[in-house]
């Protein structure tokens, strides 16, 4: 029980006898008891936090600053002081902003089309999104190495139609790491969007379209400012998702497109160096909660996650 309701159950001293002060202590009492009420039943979920969230992060950040010396930042200046960190850092943000805007150039028209269409239609493009998210994303990257490989169906259709000389370098490169990982993330895009377009009334577009404007002017001054929201959150989610991917940048990058999250499985598997490997994760999850903290001083994150 708020103090707000507090205020608003207590009368004015102008509306009658002020409450007893055993009135005062009784309610003072069910405040106390719905608390406790509330704690009991947030109990279960501050658990998990602590367990799966916090205690991790924690260990995390206990072996970043263990070298066999002792506790030590080496592990933090080397991420700023050798150039392979900053490679690999500028090649992940490079990649993950170039997966989340080709995401947005496909998916807001798939979003659209589908918020549309009514009836089959609509349920046949949301069934075309939804059927490969369901499919393992190493059996989409192994789909992809069949089609991008130098005999592969792309490359040979191209050849066939006389588009091309030679077979294109398609793999073991940015160009099929991006190819991949933008098939793998598309649906995290295009369903955002979708939920948004469906929640824009009808009667908004209907009216500007009654007032004379015409149809790309309402579609650019009423229905993308709509549509905003969910622009923003498909592009935040796939690229925090982009930033730890792994196994469809592993396999057709060919170990020569290096992101962060194979940084971090190399310190791991080759070099055993739990430290620098926990530093680096954590520096990660540092630049997402700063890219978050920008976010949200210009759009505040519940508007973008629908919240009220």
């Amino acid at each position: 029980m708020s103090n707000a309701y507090l205020a608003k159950s207590m009368p004015d001293a102008g509306d009658g006898p002020q409450p007893s002060a055993s009135s005062l202590q009784a309610i003072a009492r069910e405040e106390r008891k719905e608390n406790t009420s509330m704690l009991l039943l947030l109990a279960p979920a501050l658990v998990m936090v602590v367990v799966l969230l916090i205690l991790p992060l924690c260990w995390l950040a206990l072996q970043s600053v263990q070298t066999e010396e002792g506790f030590s930042l080496a592990n933090y200046l080397r991420i700023f002081q050798e150039r392979i960190y900053w490679d690999t850092f500028s090649l992940t943000f490079k990649i993950s902003f170039m997966v989340t805007v080709l995401s947005i150039f496909l998916g807001f028209p798939i979003a659209y089309a589908a918020s549309r269409l009514q009836g089959f239609w609509a349920n046949l493009i949301l069934i075309c999104v939804i059927i490969p998210f369901w499919t393992s994303v190493l059996v989409r990257s192994y789909a992809w190495l069949v089609l991008l490989q130098r005999r592969g169906l792309v490359n040979q259709t191209l050849l066939d139609l006389g588009i091309i000389d030679q077979p294109l370098n398609l793999m073991h490169n940015t160009t099929g790491t991006v190819i991949g990982t933008l098939h793998v993330m598309l649906p995290f895009m295009v369903l955002p969007l979708y939920s948004v377009m469906r929640k824009i009334p009808q009667d908004l577009l209907q009216a500007s379209e009654s007032l004379g404007a015409k149809p790309f002017y309402t579609f650019r001054r009423v229905f993308l400012p709509m549509a905003a929201p969910g622009v923003m959150a498909g592009s935040i989610l796939v690229f925090v998702i982009c930033l730890g991917f792994f196994i469809t940048p592993e396999l057709l990058g060919g170990g020569r497109t290096i992101l962060v999250s194979m940084l971090v499985q190399r310190n791991v598997e080759l070099y055993h160096a739990w430290g620098a490997a926990s530093a680096v994760g954590l520096v990660l999850l540092l630049v997402v909660f700063l890219i978050f903290w920008g976010i949200n001083r210009f759009i505040p994150i519940e508007r973008i996650l629908g919240a009220r």
